[in-house]
């Protein structure tokens, strides 16, 4: 019979399982570092593991009215626009909150005079050591918005709660990143 969950409370600071025996770079770019590591598993057996590094972003969720501000945009790697909450990365930011507040306002325009840190969570976990920070912005002023050249084709829209939980569910919104941040959301609201 297996044990519950809870009962293998992990922290990070407990000692890695797998030890590395060497790393290699395969590839780099602005982006990413692909490495390719020899690793050595408990049992003493031997393999390799991909691991792609990239740079911690924020994931914000402007909510008002019962409802959030989304970004739509043409993603490449799946070839097909896709809804969204704003978020990436900023290089050289001084915290994940202050790129938060950059990011919102680059995609959208919206200024929040709140944002509130609702937690930080591995994104691919099994291929990438990536990591994001939500925050969910409220208290939102409208600007006009200061997008990057690559986000030419974005565009932006107002949905309610439950229209975001339909698009959910019709595919509309497929990106792992927003529908994590948007349950915990949903895990802190008042019972």
């Amino acid at each position: 019979m297996s044990s519950p969950v809870s009962s293998y409370a992990m922290t990070d600071a407990q000692p890695p399982t797998i030890r590395t025996l060497d790393s290699t770079v395969v590839y780099t770019n602005a982006w990413m570092t692909v490495r390719e590591d020899r690793i050595q598993r408990p049992d003493g057996s031997h393999g390799i593991y991909g691991v792609i590094q990239q740079g911690s972003f924020a994931v914000v969720i402007p909510m008002e009215n019962g409802g959030f501000h989304l970004v739509e945009e043409y993603r490449y790697p799946i070839g097909r626009r896709t809804w969204s909450f704003p978020q990436g990365s900023v290089a050289d930011s001084p915290s994940p909150q202050a790129t938060a507040h950059t990011e919102l306002a680059e995609e959208t325009g919206l200024r929040a005079a709140s944002m509130t840190h609702l937690g930080r969570l591995d994104n691919s976990h099994g291929t990438s050591d990536q990591r994001f920070d939500v925050f969910v912005a409220t208290d939102l002023t409208p600007g006009a918005p200061d997008r990057e050249h690559t986000e030419q084709d974005m565009r932006q829209g107002w949905v309610s709660q439950a229209e975001f939980e339909q698009m959910i569910l019709r595919g509309s919104i497929t990106d792992s990143s927003s529908i994590a941040a948007y349950t915990l959301l949903r895990l802190r609201e008042p019972s």
